[in-house]
């Protein structure tokens, strides 16, 4: 059965929307340099903990009556996977294997989540997204090949070391997004945007947990401008990306089959680099156009092959 065109342009409009705030979360290490990656994730999701549960709390009687056992567990696992775990291995792949590196491997996010879709029930065949995952994955190379290919002064231990950190934080969010996109189908009493108010009351917990391990880790003094900034900076990520930003994705899970919503997960990444071009006063590069060119030209092929019958009726004689 086709997608009904007003859902199909509502979630890609949620999507692009969800992108453009958390190519945010790439500029915040950037604003606050003085703050180790630990810090910066137990800032971000602390804020968006405290913000989650002011948001949650004229409801929560009602919500909370909806959630059992296996909710909870789940609720703990997506807000590891997806924020906690993510930012740090996300954050530690940036310092230690570089951002080009790191946005190569964090650029085939949209192949797995859509090949993972594909195994659904009544999901749009692998073959007919073949055209829009071979775009996504030269977009993705473009983005990090004029760097991967350049002499760096990096160790070769701290290069294979960031890799490694890169392809844990996309295994971490693919895991999520899948996982998030099941759960949302499932819970259905509960709306998009309490169910992400409840994963960031749980990440905050978690980051509260990580409070001690930053103490003994940290070393460098901060002055009282430098945590004025820190705060801004994380409770700035912590409104507009996790709480608004996943408050739409939550609203575009409901609206798009997975198979399409593993695209829309490239605006972050159009969107970041919009931002790092900001930032850095620059235009992009031959590379970083065509893979602008390639990932938008990868969701709109994907958004044409949902817009087509998966199984078309015979003709009528």
């Amino acid at each position: 059965m086709p997608q009904d065109r007003r859902s199909l342009a509502l979630g890609v409009l949620c999507g692009a929307a969800a992108g453009a705030l958390w190519g945010l979360v790439f500029l915040a290490p950037e604003f606050a340099r003085a703050f180790s990656p630990l810090e910066l994730t137990i800032g971000r999701y602390l804020a968006y903990g405290l913000l989650s549960a002011a948001l949650l709390a004229p409801r929560w009687r009602r919500v909370f009556a909806h959630l059992h056992a296996a909710e909870w567990r789940a609720l703990l696992w997506l807000g590891l996977a997806g924020n906690t775990l993510y930012y740090v291995l996300l954050a530690s792949a940036v310092q230690l294997g570089g951002a080009a590196m790191t946005s190569l491997v964090i650029g085939f996010l949209p192949v797995l989540v859509t090949i993972a879709g594909s195994r659904a029930q009544g999901a749009v065949p692998l073959a007919r997204l073949a055209p829009s995952l071979l775009l996504c994955a030269a977009g993705a190379a473009c983005i990090g090949g004029q760097a991967l290919f350049l002499p760096s002064t990096r160790p070769v231990a701290a290069q294979l070391a960031g890799f490694a950190c890169a392809l844990g934080a996309l295994a971490s969010w693919g895991a999520f997004a899948i996982g998030n996109s099941h759960m949302l189908a499932r819970v259905r009493a509960i709306s998009a945007h309490d169910w992400s108010l409840l994963i960031g009351i749980v990440t905050g917990a978690q980051s509260l947990a990580l409070i001690p391990l930053a103490l003994l880790l940290g070393t460098a003094h901060h002055g009282p401008m430098d945590w004025a900034l820190f705060a801004a900076v994380s409770i700035g990520v912590a409104l507009f990306a996790s709480v608004i930003g996943n408050a739409l994705w939550n609203r575009m899970s409901r609206l798009l089959p997975l198979t399409l919503a593993g695209q829309m997960i490239t605006f972050e990444t159009l969107f970041a680099l919009l931002y790092a071009f900001a930032w850095e006063g620059r235009g992009p590069t031959l590379l970083e156009a065509a893979a602008f060119a390639l990932v938008v030209a990868s969701v709109v092929t994907c958004l044409a092959a949902h817009r087509r019958p998966a199984n078309p009726s015979p003709a009528k004689r």
